[in-house]
Parts: C-alpha cells; structure tokens; sequence
C-alpha cells in the first residue's frame, strides 16, 4: 500500500476506533477486561454498578468484587474450566458492591486465548437485583449452594462440585430452607429467583 493510500484510510480506521471506543464506555451494560483476573478497563454502567470510580480498581484483582475469596476461587476454577472447553462461561452469582452491599448479577466471560482462559477475557455484567434481591444473611458456602440451585443441579451435583457430602449439601439447603422461610426445594428456588412461592 502507498503512503497516500495508508493516509487515506487511516482517519476511517481511527473514526472506527473512535465509535468503538465510545461504545464500551456507554454500553447500558458492565464490561470489563481483565488478565489473569486483574482488572485492565472497565466502562461506565460497571463503575455504577459496583459503586466504584472509573479508575480505581484498574491494577487490582477481581476479589474486590466477590463476598468472599473463597467464592472468587470457585468461580475462578469453574469459568477456566468450561472456558477451556467453550470459549464462554455465564452465571449468575451473588456480587459484592463497594459499600459492602450483597446483589445478584449475571456474569458472562469470553476466553480470548482457549488456552489460558483467564490470561485476557472480556466479561458482561447485568445486575438483577430488582428482579432478584438478596432477602438474607447468608453464610459463603450457602452463596455457593445458592448459586448452583438456581442453576437447577440437584444436591448430588452440587456436592460434586463442591467436593463436600451430599449430606452437607442437603444440611445447607435446610438451613437456606429456614431462612427464606420456603416450605419446599422448589420454594426455596423460587425465593432465591425473587418469586413467591407457589
């Protein structure tokens, strides 16, 4: 290509970038990228959302957004790996806001190496609080627990996935049961996804 050529099609190439640009930072979404699960850039809905101004959790890790380490750990391992199989991992999770405020989001994650998942990724984040508010205090395992019924696995998958006893997880769910004050496993479903029990 000529150096006229280059000129020409350089300020079209540069207006490109410029309207991407201005979409990631006005997206009616959170997004965010991060590598090795530090924060790289975010835009504006994601600085609303969890509370923070529009640089500061540049350089930290994504623990600053999770209830506990423990939970960043799990999600961590679990994205990684259907990431390596698919590109893409999606949940939705209980997410901690800077004010120390507990709320359901949905999280979807795009591998840009399939390889090393966590190494850059590009993730969407949707709160859902109206629709699904956190109603109790709840313990870091019963997060977990409450993550994966809303998924719909059943105790045995959850136990597998946690690496406890089915019978731990039933306890849990007891618990959880007493605390929505739900009358069955399908009530306490529905109370989790912000509906009544039928």
């Amino acid at each position: 290509m000529t150096s006229a050529k280059k000129e020409a099609v350089d300020p079209e190439h540069s207006a490109r970038l410029g309207l991407l640009e201005e979409a990631f930072r006005t997206a009616p979404v959170g997004l965010l990228i991060a590598r090795q699960r530090v924060i790289a850039i975010y835009n504006r809905a994601f600085s609303d959302m969890f509370g923070y101004g529009p640089e500061e959790l540049v350089g930290h890790s994504l623990d600053r957004l999770y209830p506990s380490i423990a939970e960043f750990e799990h999600i961590g391992e679990k994205a990684t790996e259907t990431m390596q199989k698919h590109g893409r991992y999606s949940d939705e999770r209980i997410m901690r806001h800077r004010s120390g405020r507990l709320f359901w989001c949905h999280a979807t994650g795009q591998a840009m190496d399939l390889n090393s998942p966590l190494a850059s990724a590009t993730w969407v984040f949707e709160d859902i609080s109206e629709n699904r508010p956190v109603t109790a205090e709840l313990t870091t395992r019963e997060r977990q627990i409450a993550r994966l019924l809303v998924e719909g696995k059943s105790s045995k998958q959850i136990a597998k996935e946690l690496n406890v006893s089915p019978r731990t997880i039933e306890a849990h769910r007891a618990r959880l049961m007493r605390k929505l004050n739900a009358k069955t496993g399908s009530g306490l479903v529905a109370r989790l996804i912000g509906r009544s029990e039928t």
